[in-house]
């Protein structure tokens, strides 16, 4: 086995995180050979089981309703490849805000937002239900891949940028990695970075899906003024350019704005606090951020996809539909535990509704449309 021979890690910024100084696994295993601690957690989150789902789970459009609309798979390579950008330039970890991207959605239920809202309605007599929370429970606890132990068994920070928001009751509940919730502790800088990335490819691409779908037009987006000042820019450089390209060029240009903004932005607030470490950043405010200007113009834009494209009335007729399956499911498994597999089943009799939930939760679109067929269309066997 080719060990490492030079430290990866070496031109990181004193507060970065680093692998060689990890706050460990909850599961004592030998470093490994070849590769950092941190590479170690991204490898094993791109060979999980609940990785390979987010292919067939959607972000506002229904997994079957179209081949080009993003899916949670392609979200999280997009966020990925945002963090990775960033933390490159910020000199932090590539490798633990690559990891953490990749995990922060594998607890997501099938049809996106929908899917959720209605899972935790069925869940709140049982403690709800929070994909953020969902997303910690699968690589601690859900994931069976190994012999030695349940899960994943990540480094502390990564677990830690997966966890992006919590109640101070689960907080207190889930120990050391809840901890800086009643603390109110930062995350690292590498972990807020990830929750920024993840806000920038969450928008700019339902633009991209949103326009590509004809639920939303180019007219109705000139009242937002990021995407309108980009516009005009591209029109006026390129004024023959096809209507497809212009919008992929002022997509293209708005990332750019929002991740040189976050950059500079970021940049400033960590020279004005001057950590010396890790645990700096973690007792400092909130390091990575946009400007006043931008954060104020992401948020029009953000206004704008949840009254134009979320609300919209041909996607609340699907998630309408959505949240009836997962209701549905949800009551038929609870009436009924013995529809389960076998192995949920068993879970399902010792651990109650919390194993249902995780169920559902597993399912893709796809197989949550079919398992609800198969449980409730008359003829289907």
């Amino acid at each position: 086995m080719t060990h490492l021979t030079a430290d990866p890690e070496a031109g990181l910024a004193a507060y970065a995180a680093r692998s060689s100084q990890t706050l460990g696994r909850a599961q004592h295993e030998d470093p490994p050979h070849s590769r950092t601690q941190f590479q170690r957690d991204r490898d094993r989150i791109i060979h999980s089981t609940a990785f390979r789902r987010l292919e067939y789970k959607t972000q506002v459009f229904v997994n079957h309703e179209g081949d080009l609309f993003r899916t949670r798979l392609t979200h999280s390579l997009e966020v990925a490849q945002i963090a990775r950008s960033v933390a490159r330039t910020l000199h932090l970890n590539e490798d633990l805000v690559e990891a953490v991207s990749l995990a922060h959605d594998l607890g997501h239920t099938p049809f996106g937002h929908a899917g959720q809202d209605a899972l935790n309605a069925c869940m709140q007599p049982f403690g709800g239900f929070e994909h953020n929370l969902q997303s910690l429970r699968v690589v601690d606890l859900l994931e069976e891949r190994y012999g030695s132990f349940d899960g994943l068994n990540l480094c502390f920070e990564t677990r830690e940028g997966i966890l992006k928001h919590c109640s101070a009751e689960n907080a207190r509940r889930l120990g050391p990695i809840g901890e800086r919730f009643l603390l109110r502790r930062q995350a690292s800088l590498e972990a807020q970075i990830t929750n920024v990335a993840d806000e920038i490819a969450y928008n700019n691409h339902d633009i991209d899906d949103g326009l590509r779908s004809g639920l939303i037009d180019a007219a109705q987006l000139e009242e937002v003024p990021l995407y309108a000042r980009h516009r005009a820019a591209v029109l006026e450089r390129m004024p023959h350019i096809a209507a497809r390209r212009a919008i992929h060029e002022t997509v293209r240009r708005i990332i750019d704005t929002l991740v040189s903004d976050l950059v500079a932005e970021s940049q400033r607030r960590i020279a004005a606090a001057a950590p010396a470490s890790i645990e700096d950043v973690r007792a400092a405010q909130l390091l990575v951020a946009f400007s006043a200007p931008i954060r104020a113009e992401a948020d029009v834009l953000k206004t704008f996809l949840h009254r134009n494209l979320y609300r919209h009335p041909e996607v609340l007729r699907m998630t309408t539909k959505a949240a009836r399956i997962v209701r549905e499911l949800f009551a038929a498994f609870q009436d009924e535990p013995r529809l389960l597999p076998a192995e949920h089943c068993a879970r399902a009799q010792s651990e109650g509704p919390r194993a249902i939930a995780d169920y559902i939760a597993g399912m893709t679109d796809r197989f949550a449309i079919r398992e609800h067929r198969r449980l409730f269309a008359v003829g289907e066997f």
